[in-house]
């Protein structure tokens, strides 16, 4: 199991957007990838989940987690090598396990375990004050707060580098460039 969860090395910067749904981490990725003309990774588990709500009308469950950590990784790993400066990720593992406490109060044994041993270089976590926009996959429009600060207590946790934006998507997205620049 861990190989399939292993994060393949890569002479990149991965830089990882983080919180609750609907903040804008999509939007985000693109913009971010397309200012600095590079690639982003797509959250496998909205294709999946969107799939599997097309067909049955149900939302996750906990045998979604494992193939949703296996199809991240598989994302991660492959667009890591088609480039060598930064690579934003509209989600990672750590993402899910902070999911699977919410839901299911616990998180697979193997998505922990590659969890401490995937690295990431910065982390943005997402402001709730981007509007809440409803899709078929989206359920918790009144809990954003409760999500947002374990978000943001995951990070503290382990003392993982990261820039809270705040402000709206447009605000958001000149801090995430200027914490980048500032990088180089």
């Amino acid at each position: 199991m861990e190989k399939i969860l292993g994060q393949q090395p890569a002479d990149c910067q991965r830089i990882v957007l983080f919180g609750p749904e609907s903040t804008g981490k999509t939007t985000l990725a693109e913009q971010l990838a397309l200012h600095f003309n590079t690639q982003w990774v797509p959250e496998y588990m909205r294709s999946h989940l969107q799939q599997k709500w097309d067909i049955t009308k149900e939302l996750i469950s906990k045998e979604d987690l494992m193939p949703i950590a296996v199809g991240q990784m598989e994302l991660e790993n492959a667009t890591s090598l088609k480039t060598n400066r930064f690579l934003f990720c509209d989600t990672n593992l750590r993402q899910l396990k902070v999911y699977c406490k919410y839901y299911y109060g616990n998180c697979p044994k193997a998505i922990l375990e590659a969890v401490e041993l995937h690295s990431y270089d910065h982390y943005f976590l997402t402001s709730i004050e981007v509007p809440w926009e409803a899709d078929d996959l989206r359920d918790r429009p009144y809990d954003r707060s409760t999500l947002f600060r374990m978000f943001e207590a995951e990070l503290q946790e382990h003392r993982l580098p990261y820039t809270q934006l705040v402000g709206n998507e447009k605000e958001q997205l000149q801090l995430a460039i200027q914490t980048l620049e500032g990088r180089k």
